[in-house]
């Protein structure tokens, strides 16, 4: 046995130990106890995939995303390793790597995928060597903990800078300042993007981010705008455009919570794909997952399959029965991500019986500002219930009732498992929609868990 497997064997009786005790912690401590006894584990570790690894940063939709890659490669014939439980930090990583390492310096698995933390990105790139990246998106995101989005953007830049040219570079063509980080890549470039005027916004939404040219500062002009900042630009000072995306959707068609469909136009050819989850946003992840996974080698109807067999990642989506309740857990972090999620509810028919639960913990952030950035009048007017919960749950309820949701439809019970029993009792179509922060999420689903309608968040 080397140095490195009895840090190993070390590392994962204590994760097993705790995960014996229930505790979440078991996703991300083993690793945290491994890059302590070992600095460059992840480095050493991940250099044992016998076909290198693949790795998605964004500031929305990276398990999703890194879901519907996993579900392409397995259709190409891939063993993975990978994070799946979203545990993206470097002892989330590590952790992912050592529960795959075996005795003689085996790795169970032969490709890495790796989704990585938007600020942890540059400090694990260097050790995981990635063959491919992608770089989906940037929004204003825990300004508390990351800064501007140009503080993001000028880490990623040295980043798409220094890839190798045999690495591969995968960026969204929509996002300027994901785009423009293909400017000075020796890497090989793809981009990837929406093409359907027919489901662009009428107007930029006030909380889109990035509207000025990363090069000379002029604000863009937008022919299309369709998520947030996302869409077809060009800058009238400089002369900075979108890049022609080669992976694209065309005919997008959005059904509420249920799905979305559209046609995936690649460079092989185009297949009319229904994705199982909803929305524009989740298109766009559906199309970096494409891209991906061409630069990794897999071929439109594997890419196309894989798509359309993938299922709702923790708390992306998911739907889980409580009864006779429809319980759809749809997260919530930032005003880009919570609008996209109330676009989709607005497409529901009939009523909308809602959880809403909002806490300002360190993972969630404690600015929680965003909320009035938020438009909830998107809804308020389907609004039937709506019940507050988290440690914010007063001021989340304020800013409800300042949309436009009616007082007397309004509940504040700032416990989550009271805050459950509350909404089942006044559901009234049998369908519940659950918009949870992060740390929120985990509470949760832990609730759920215990009650028996889902496996603990913390379950492989």
């Amino acid at each position: 046995m080397t140095a490195l497997d009895a840090k190993i064997v070390a590392a994962r009786t204590v994760g097993t130990l705790v995960r014996r005790a229930g505790r979440g912690g078991g996703t991300s401590l083993p690793g945290k106890l491994l890059i302590a006894l070992e600095p460059r584990a992840i480095g050493e570790l991940a250099a044992r995939l016998p076909d290198g690894c693949a790795v998605i940063s964004a500031t929305n939709g990276k398990t999703t995303t890194a879901a519907m890659v996993a579900s392409i490669l397995a259709r190409s014939g891939h063993r993975l390793v990978h994070n799946r439980a979203g545990a993206n930090m470097a002892g989330g990583i590590a952790s992912t790597l050592l529960a795959s390492a075996r005795r003689g310096g085996r790795i169970d698995g032969d490709l890495g995928l790796f989704e990585v933390d938007e600020f942890w990105l540059a400090r694990v790139i260097d050790e995981l060597h990635p063959r491919a990246v992608l770089l989906s998106n940037l929004f204003r995101d825990q300004l508390d903990r990351y800064g501007e989005l140009e503080t993001i953007a000028d880490r990623w830049a040295g980043v798409a800078a220094a890839l190798p040219a045999a690495s591969r570079l995968v960026l969204c063509a929509d996002d300027p300042l994901i785009a423009d980080l293909g400017r000075s890549a020796a890497a090989e470039v793809s981009y990837f993007g929406v093409e359907d005027p027919a489901v662009a916004l009428p107007a930029m939404q006030h909380a889109a981010d990035s509207k000025h040219c990363r090069r000379c500062g002029a604000a863009y002009r937008y022919e299309s705008i369709y998520v947030g900042h996302l869409g077809s630009y060009h800058c009238p000072s400089c002369g900075q455009r979108r890049p022609e995306p080669s992976i694209r959707a065309e005919a997008v068609v959005l059904e509420g919570v249920a799905s979305a469909t559209f046609t995936l136009v690649m460079p092989a050819g185009s297949r009319r794909v229904r994705l199982p989850l909803p929305g524009l946003y989740n298109v766009y992840n559906a199309l970096g997952a494409a891209a991906l996974g061409l630069a990794l080698g897999a071929r439109l109807d594997a890419i196309a399959a894989g798509l359309e067999a993938v299922s709702a990642a923790f708390g992306r989506a998911e739907r889980i029965m409580v009864g006779d309740v429809e319980l759809s857990i749809l997260l919530i972090k930032n005003p880009a991500g919570a609008n996209e999620i109330l676009r989709t509810l607005a497409l529901e028919p009939g009523s909308l019986d809602l959880l809403a639960l909002l806490n300002d913990r360190t993972a969630d952030g404690r600015d929680v500002s965003w909320v009035w950035d938020a438009d909830f009048e998107l809804v308020a007017s389907k609004v039937s219930s709506a019940v507050c919960s988290g440690t914010r749950a007063a001021e989340l309820a304020l800013r409800l009732k300042y949309a436009g949701v009616p007082v007397r439809r309004l509940r504040v019970v700032p416990e989550p498992a009271q805050a459950l029993d509350a909404a089942l009792a006044g559901t009234a179509g049998g369908r519940l929609f659950a918009l949870p922060t992060y740390t929120a999420l985990l509470a949760l689903r832990e609730e759920l868990a215990e009650r028996g309608h889902a496996p603990g968040w913390w379950a492989p």
